[in-house]
């Protein structure tokens, strides 16, 4: 077992298809299939099935793939340590929820690269299912986003206030009213993200805590889709502040006085608890802890 054989099957796992796999490997599908066909053979298990015109991972399948992420990940970890340790430059590897990945952590990179030019730094962005993915299985040292998720095996510290506000079109027959009670947006179309977004679980969170029943919702892969959909008309939103913040000056949008909102939702950065990180990882870790404590969660 090798650790190309990993990879290959890895990437098979995610894109679902040998296919894929080979797309994102840049590689011939006889070779990806030739990978997992010799690893099967040599753990003594049936690894994939067919699936339709597709493939699915069996339950072995799905423990190898399990395994073997957090095996890559280690592997590329403790290169690092030992590089790092002898002196050589660092590599900073981080996951980012879209909002954070977008609007926060470019800033703070900036930052980060103006005190430490020689670390390298490889910046993922995804949703909230991607990032804390990446952490658990050792792609990522550190990943930004909400609070993490509970039993988990993830720790986070709070380090910048996010907020969440409802935003609409200029024109909306709301924007005017000084106290909107939250029952009244059950009319509304909401554009919300798509399922395992950290946003769309705020907001979901906020109707449950609220009494709001959604009559009609648009879900919308992007922040920009978003937001070019509530710029048009097309329904109300939650979004963090940090994601809407040249669109509220502009004006194209406005936000809806709705009581209990804004959101208190800080940033957190996220780690695998336990974990020892590497110097370019704490280097990171101080620099946010320097930004100042933020307002309590309020959620």
């Amino acid at each position: 077992m090798t650790f190309g054989q990993l990879r290959t099957f890895v990437e098979v796992a995610r894109a679902g298809s040998i296919r894929g796999a080979a797309a994102a490997l840049v590689v011939t599908e006889p070779s990806v299939s030739s990978a997992v066909s010799s690893l099967a053979r040599e753990l003594e298990v049936l690894l994939i099935e067919p699936a339709g015109r597709g493939i699915r991972l069996t339950a072995a399948g799905h423990e190898l793939a399990r395994y073997a992420a957090q095996i890559l990940g280690l592997s590329e970890r403790a290169v690092q340590a030992a590089r790092e340790a002898a002196g050589a430059p660092g590599h900073l590897r981080i996951a980012g929820v879209t909002t954070a990945g977008e609007y926060v952590l470019p800033l703070l990179l900036a930052k980060y690269r103006e005190r430490h030019p020689e670390v390298q730094i490889s910046l993922e962005v995804g949703n909230r299912a991607t990032a804390i993915s990446r952490l658990l299985d050792r792609e990522a040292d550190l990943a930004v986003g909400g609070r993490p998720p509970s039993s988990s095996g993830i720790a986070g510290e709070a380090f910048l206030d996010n907020e969440l506000s409802v935003v609409a079109h200029p024109v909306h027959p709301l924007r005017q009213r000084r106290a909107i009670q939250p029952v009244e947006l059950s009319e509304e179309t909401w554009l919300l993200r798509e399922p395992g977004s950290g946003t769309r679980e705020a907001t979901e969170e906020f109707w449950a805590a609220s009494g709001i029943t959604p009559q009609s919702v648009m879900t919308v892969g992007s922040n920009g889709a978003i937001k070019h959909a509530a710029t048009a008309g097309l329904g109300i939103t939650l979004i963090s502040l940090d994601a809407v913040e040249v669109e509220l000056q502009s004006g194209v949008v406005v936000r809806l006085r709705v009581q209990g909102t804004p959101l208190q939702r800080p940033w957190h950065v996220l780690y695998v608890d336990g974990s020892e990180l590497p110097r370019s990882a704490m280097l990171f870790l101080a620099l946010l802890r320097s930004q100042g404590r933020p307002r309590a969660d309020a959620g």
